[in-house]
């Protein structure tokens, strides 16, 4: 017979578990996009707890889809092709040599690496691109700088989602993992486009009920650099009226999490891709991490309810 020691020392697990059971029931069955990126795609330790995150959202009932970048990895592979690295208007200058590169590595490094990370769990991860089945479809994006137009090569600005393949990956029981390489709409090239962005578009098309993004900070700051205090929850009009004023870096993630609440998404996540298990403590648990945005009140509706 086992003492009430023993049984005392397991009770924190099922304390942990059953802590999570609202958060099971909630998000049974519903799409939940992640957008995989800063230093969780460089150390070894984060990305293999990125990868199980995932696939325990799998086996929680979630269908998962993770949307993928890779600055580091980008750079990285030009510079060892003797191609500089340029940005305007925060965006990686991309010519025709360049995309060549890009291709390969988001296709052939990063989302290689990272299905191998998942499917170490089982036959779960299939890898795509924008390209595939016309997923992601760009035209041409030419940034304002100084009231002109600027060429900054093969960037594309999405114009079409089409989720037929991740939606037939999703059925199947499989986890899509999708690098940020767009088809083009008219001039049969292919194109770059910013992996926020990209997050955002497919989880406001696959109607998900939550957008995360994993980035290097604690979430969105109250009064940058100021005050590290992190705000916990703002709707779509208070981020609007935050945007002009933010640093460059976290203008596309929280533009995406606008455009996805704006879209139908239920909420969007800011969260510290530095902390193994972000994920999990965002979406199974009451206290949750980050930053999280939420569409506007309708008139006489009181906004989302429960949420962490």
């Amino acid at each position: 017979m086992s003492s009430p020691t023993r049984k005392h020392t397991a009770l924190p697990k099922a304390q942990i578990l059953i802590e999570a059971l609202p958060w099971l029931v909630r998000h049974n069955g519903k799409t939940v996009v992640i957008k995989f990126g800063g230093n969780a795609m460089v150390d070894e330790d984060l990305k293999a707890a990125f990868a199980q995150d995932v696939v325990f959202l799998h086996h929680a009932g979630l269908k998962p889809v993770v949307v993928h970048g890779g600055g580091p990895q980008i750079s990285a592979a030009l510079d060892q092709h003797g191609i500089v690295s340029e940005f305007k208007a925060g965006l990686r200058v991309t010519t025709e040599d360049a995309m060549d590169v890009v291709r390969m590595v988001l296709a052939g490094q990063v989302q290689r690496e990272l299905v191998g990370l998942l499917n170490q769990h089982g036959p779960l991860a299939v890898g795509l691109t924008g390209e595939d089945a016309h997923t992601i479809t760009a035209t041409k994006h030419q940034p304002e700088i100084d009231g002109e137009l600027v060429d900054i090569g093969r960037v594309g600005e999405i114009t079409a989602i089409d989720t037929g393949a991740i939606e037939a990956l999703l059925a199947d029981g499989r986890i899509p993992v999708v690098s940020s390489i767009a088809r083009s709409q008219d001039d049969g090239h292919v194109y770059n486009v910013n992996a926020d962005t990209a997050a955002a578009a497919l989880a406001a098309a696959l109607d998900a009920e939550t957008l995360m993004v994993l980035t290097d900070v604690e979430g969105l700051y109250e009064d940058w650099p100021n005050s590290d205090e992190v705000i916990s929850r703002l709707t779509a009009s208070e981020l609007e009226r935050l945007l002009p004023d933010l640093s460059s870096g976290m203008v596309p993630k929280m533009e995406g999490c606008l455009h996805a609440v704006r879209g139908g998404v239920t909420t969007a996540r800011v969260i510290d891709g530095r902390v193994q298990h972000s994920i999990l403590l965002e979406i199974f648990t009451d206290e949750g991490i980050g930053t999280m945005v939420v569409a506007d009140e309708k008139p006489g509706g009181t906004g989302e309810q429960g949420e962490s």
